[in-house]
């Protein structure tokens, strides 16, 4: 089968198109025939040498979609013919989704929903379980006011959308008008445009000053900070990107809660894998319900053209998921 195969750390250009052989299904586990696979930051930093990854050579790539070819023993819901997604490799221990073809743990995938593409399907397994952890662990419910920053991003534009399905108020920070139709089409009730306003005017604005009582911190650094001067007294904050120190007295000063979410674990850890099953269950209950949808960039690419794919997800320009077509034809 057709794989790209990393050679080695660093650039783009260090994968490589070649022939290996076809991955067989053991027990627990299905073998899918690849039609999309969508690019997400951690897999460039797993290509630059993020411990987490693969021995080299590799194939990369997490996000899938496609259809099962066939199964090992002990699968019983999943049968050959059926469609499906989920965030199913791309770290050590497990095969990738830059190919045509990955054998993968059975619990990691749910039937795809009908009213998405297959590209559109490939963009929403690890943002969506980025985002409904967040939704979990800061237990966002109906008559919080919740602050999503990048409500754009990734897993911001996702976040936004389960809010407020969950009944929540939504405020999210963008960078240009453009993206903030695009929050507002998305379900935001209001947007910041954080180059223009100080964390205090927002609050300010939206709160009266008392702060939002969720904060989805999904860029990390420096904004981390800004997450806790805009939450309120008791308000929870899940984190996805913490690798990062910061000066903790502003969540003793507010009594906050911070929670981090690394949703990867059970993938490397063999550690709740059921739980990923779940959540992309009930994310396709919500699509076909209408109540979400992926954003994804329009820019085509071809699985032998993943490493401009790449080059386009680092440039900073993608609007929506960076999506690859596996299939050929």
């Amino acid at each position: 089968m057709r794989a790209m195969v990393l050679k080695a750390v660093g650039g783009p250009e260090n994968f490589e198109l070649a022939e290996i052989g076809m991955p067989r299904p053991g027990s627990g586990e299905v073998l899918v025939r690849l039609h999309a696979s969508a690019l997400n930051p951690v897999d460039a930093r797993i290509r630059n040498g993020l411990p987490i990854g693969p021995a080299l050579p590799a194939v990369l790539g997490a996000d899938l979609s496609g259809t099962i070819e066939a199964v090992g023993d002990d699968v019983c819901d999943l049968s050959p013919g059926d469609e499906v997604y989920g965030c199913a490799g791309g770290v050590r221990g497990l095969g990738g989704s830059f190919a045509d073809y990955i054998a993968t743990d059975a619990r990691l995938l749910a039937r795809k929903p009908r009213r998405l593409s297959m590209r559109e399907a490939a963009a929403m397994p690890l943002v969506s379980i980025t985002a409904w952890n967040c939704m979990e662990r800061a237990d966002v419910g109906a008559g919080d006011h919740v602050l999503v920053h990048a409500g754009c991003g990734g897993v911001g534009h996702v976040a936004v959308q389960l809010a407020k399905a969950r009944g929540a108020r939504v405020t999210t920070t963008v960078s240009s008008p453009e993206k903030a139709a695009i929050a507002q089409d998305l379900g935001a009730d209001h947007t910041v445009l954080y180059n223009q306003e100080s964390v205090a005017d927002y609050v300010g604005r939206l709160t009266g000053g008392r702060g939002f009582e969720v904060v989805i911190d999904t860029v990390g650094g420096e904004n981390l900070d800004r997450s806790f001067q805009a939450a309120s007294v008791g308000g929870r904050i899940a984190a996805t990107a913490a690798r990062s120190t910061h000066d903790l007295s502003p969540l003793h000063a507010k009594a906050l809660s911070l929670h981090v979410v690394f949703m990867l674990i059970p993938l490397l850890e063999n550690v709740g894998r059921e739980d990923h099953g779940r959540i992309m269950r009930d994310i396709t209950a919500l699509v076909e319900s209408g109540k979400l949808r992926p954003l994804v960039d329009p820019t085509d690419f071809r699985l032998d053209q993943l490493p401009d794919a790449f080059r386009h997800l680092e440039s900073g320009r993608p609007l929506g998921k960076v999506v690859v077509d596996v299939m050929r034809g």
